[in-house]
């Protein structure tokens, strides 16, 4: 068994609030994993193309194109993504589109795995969470847990942090706000946060070491969108 982890932050791991939360998962799975950080890797959306259609193959060549078998390879996901504008940033959602490559013939590569979504962003991380379970969902893998945390907005070290009027420091800690380290949000500090993303990494590997079925699982998550869909019509 593999799991394949993803941090879709653009930002150096020591400083990356999403790479510290995806890595403290996959270190309490007790399962092998690999850790892949997508920054400064170029990975360009869908261009509908269709040249994946005949052999569910992207033709699009990029930092993609290695990656591909991994995911294929991996028996679960543990990917995260900051918030940008309430969704996820660029690259995790190009990322994300080009999974669109797996789905043609009724292609079931992706079928029935597990995974966990990690959302980290300067109030909430909460909707990039939420968006990465959705492209599973869209893939029949069951996001068995997610984990959010509050990070460091790029307006804690801007250098304007203190005097911009619809910056993140201001917005949280009101106007004339004087910048402190103690101030700046990181997950590793935040408790309740650690210990959500430890259980996170223990459920999913309990998961895998139970042997789950993979078309039960398949079964759940095409009924979940089903009743999504039906909601949303």
């Amino acid at each position: 068994m593999k799991i394949l982890g993803i941090s879709g932050s653009p930002r150096k791991a020591s400083q990356s609030g999403v790479y510290k939360l995806v890595q403290t998962v996959l270190e309490n799975t007790g399962v092998d994993y690999e850790l892949v950080s997508l920054r400064k890797k170029s990975i360009s959306g869908c261009i509908a193309c269709l040249g994946c259609v005949k052999d569910n193959v992207c033709k699009v060549e990029d930092d993609l194109t290695p990656l591909r078998e991994k995911i294929v390879a991996a028996d679960a996901y543990v990917f995260g993504a900051p918030n940008y504008y309430a969704t996820l940033n660029a690259t995790t959602h190009a990322l994300m589109e080009r999974w669109f490559q797996f789905r043609h013939q009724t292609g079931d590569i992706l079928w029935g795995k597990l995974a966990v979504a990690v959302g980290v962003g300067g109030t909430s991380g909460r909707f990039p969470a939420d968006e990465l379970e959705k492209f599973f969902l869209y893939n029949f893998i069951e996001t068995v847990a997610k984990v959010t945390g509050q990070g460091a907005a790029s307006c804690y070290s801007c250098g304007y942090g203190e005097t911009c009027q619809v910056g993140i420091p201001s917005m949280i800690h009101g106007q004339g706000v004087k910048i402190t380290p103690e101030m700046i949000p990181d997950v590793a500090k935040q408790p309740k946060v650690m210990v959500g993303a430890v259980e996170a990494g223990k459920l999913l590997g309990q998961r895998l070491k139970e042997g789950h079925d993979r078309m039960v699982v398949t079964r759940k998550m095409q009924e979940k969108m089903m009743a999504m869909f039906a909601s949303s019509a």
